[in-house]
């Protein structure tokens, strides 16, 4: 079987770096015996890029020093043919670079630059087809505040909030406490630009909402104060495809040990084996009437398309358990295992997942490269003919 090159990017500078690692390693077992040969682009807490085969391999992580010890420093650069490579820079008087042709680029970041449209920047500009949403639905998705803007725009519930700035707060905070308690306890406080549940609380009085902003000011700029939906069921489904295609999976209800669930909730409830978002407690198909189900659905591919989404997301709601009322919360643009939990249980295998999303990803990229990008015309040497003088009037 001929094999093409599938770079694995993944880890960062993110709070969610370790559940990007165990989402790149799952990937990558899940890929054995297919078409693809998986190239690691492993990225440090500090930014460095490494690559080497033992960087897909979890045992490598148990000494993390060590680890990256062995990576070998790489970077992208564009042959004289056009084509996307990564050179692989080992160090030593006499080691020669490896180029290594990339075909294509399986994003398995979670958080901060990899999921907010900056490293799908990077792709876009190395014209490297790559999986997941672009870098305008990337950053709006990791951007809680204008995801749930755009979703009421167009008719989709959200539940009440204000957004806080830090210097706002600094400012203006008595005016920004009483703001919130308009809205009314209980409230949960959230950075707008994370995920995992990281930094995010809930709070009953003014005492735990003066303590959860300042602590969750420590991941984010920018906070949003929710009000709490009570009593709580969260019911999440993926979307997969492109905007005006895409499919959606079953319902899951996540189970945790208080109504929202916590990162240790997420990651870190299973025993003995690193699952990655695949350990957690969850009931699938979620324990809600066949009409909600379909509701959640038809939510969720209907802002998966507006956003302007690609690949594979996950997106969160929150429903009143007394009332049904169904509110979005969140779009995860890559979702921890890329949510391959949910597409089994909706009879996708992981590999057939993944080969989709390669699919999208390269389907999107010949779309991309169909259009005119340059403008053929000698501008720079009329120009230069005419000197600075002639640029000046020429404006």
């Amino acid at each position: 079987m001929q094999q093409n090159n599938l770079v694995i990017a993944f880890g960062g500078v993110s709070p969610e770096h370790e559940v990007s690692v165990l989402t790149a390693i799952q990937a990558a077992s899940a890929l054995k015996d297919t078409k693809w040969n998986p190239i690691a682009l492993y990225i440090t807490k500090s930014g460095q890029w490494l690559t080497g085969s033992h960087l897909l391999d979890l045992e490598s992580y148990k000494d993390l020093k060590q680890s990256q010890e062995k990576g070998i420093p790489c970077h992208f650069t564009i042959s004289d043919t056009g084509k996307t490579e990564l050179i692989a820079r080992p160090g030593g008087l006499f080691s020669r670079d490896s180029r290594i042709p990339a075909d294509v680029l399986l994003c398995a970041f979670h958080g901060s630059d990899g999921e907010n449209g900056a490293f799908q920047g990077l792709c876009e500009t190395m014209n490297i087809p790559y999986t997941g949403s672009g870098v305008t639905a990337s950053a709006i998705g990791m951007d809680k505040r204008l995801a749930k803007e755009l979703c009421r725009q167009h008719g989709i519930p959200v539940v009440d909030d204000i957004r806080i700035t830090e210097e706002n707060w600094v400012e203006n905070k008595q005016d920004l406490i009483e703001k919130c308690e308009s809205v009314g306890y209980p409230l949960y406080v959230k950075p707008v630009a994370l995920g995992s549940s990281i930094g995010v609380h809930r709070v009953e009085n003014r005492s735990e909402l003066d303590d959860a902003v300042e602590e969750s000011f420590r991941y984010d700029s920018g906070l949003l104060v929710e009000k709490a939906v009570h009593p709580l069921t969260e019911i999440n489904c993926s979307v997969l495809g492109d905007e005006d295609h895409f499919r959606t999976s079953v319902c899951e209800q996540p189970l945790g040990k208080e109504e929202l669930l916590s990162f240790e909730d997420k990651y870190m409830s299973g025993e003995g084996e690193a699952k990655g978002m695949a350990s957690a407690s969850r009931k699938i198909p979620a324990p809600v009437s066949s009409e909600k189900t379909e509701e959640i659905r038809n939510l969720a591919g209907n802002i998966f398309s507006i956003l302007g989404c690609a690949g594979v997301a996950r997106l969160d709601f929150l429903m009143n358990s007394d009332t049904g009322e169904i509110f979005f919360n969140e779009i995860n643009t890559i979702p921890g295992s890329f949510s391959f939990y949910l597409w089994e249980a909706t009879e996708i295998g992981f590999d057939t997942l993944l080969e989709e999303l390669i699919s999208v990803a390269q389907k999107r990229h010949k779309k991309k490269n169909s259009r005119i990008r340059s403008h053929e015309v000698n501008l720079l040497s009329q120009k230069a003919m005419r000197g600075l003088k002639g640029i000046k009037g020429g404006k």
